[in-house]
């Protein structure tokens, strides 16, 4: 699956207009780095991605077998290590409704079948242009 996605940035610092399709958003960064924290700062959508992949994934799941779960919550914490190139994100799912320990087991494997997780977890490649 491919996807295209255009950031534009002005002189405004950092307030970036994000377009995807017919979808738009707004980046920027903290006020402490220069920004006006009108929007979330890379980072965050980087965790955003995972969040959402792994909650969108679940449900899937979850509506397919039918089990009784009125909401799957997701929190992404993610740590940057620049020094050590190194970044940890930890992922903390918590559902509610009636979950068994079986239906647990099967869950977490579905969450890391997640396709951002796998992106995440395989070989990354950055090619970059100019034009």
């Amino acid at each position: 699956m491919g996807v295209t996605v255009k950031a534009s940035l002005g002189k405004e610092k950092y307030y970036t207009e994000v377009i995807a399709g017919d979808n738009k958003l707004i980046t920027d960064e903290p006020i402490d780095k220069g920004g006006q924290n009108k929007g979330f700062n890379p980072f965050e959508i980087l965790a955003t991605s995972l969040a959402s992949c792994t909650v969108a994934t679940l449900r899937m799941y979850i509506d397919r077998k039918e089990w009784n779960v009125e909401q799957i919550h997701v929190e992404v914490d993610l740590e940057n290590f620049p020094l050590t190139k190194r970044a940890v994100f930890t992922r903390n799912i918590s559902f509610e409704g009636n979950v068994d320990e079986e239906q647990l087991k099967r869950l977490h494997a579905i969450a890391d079948a997640c396709p951002v997780h796998k992106i995440l977890t395989n070989d990354i490649e950055i090619l970059t242009k100019f034009s």
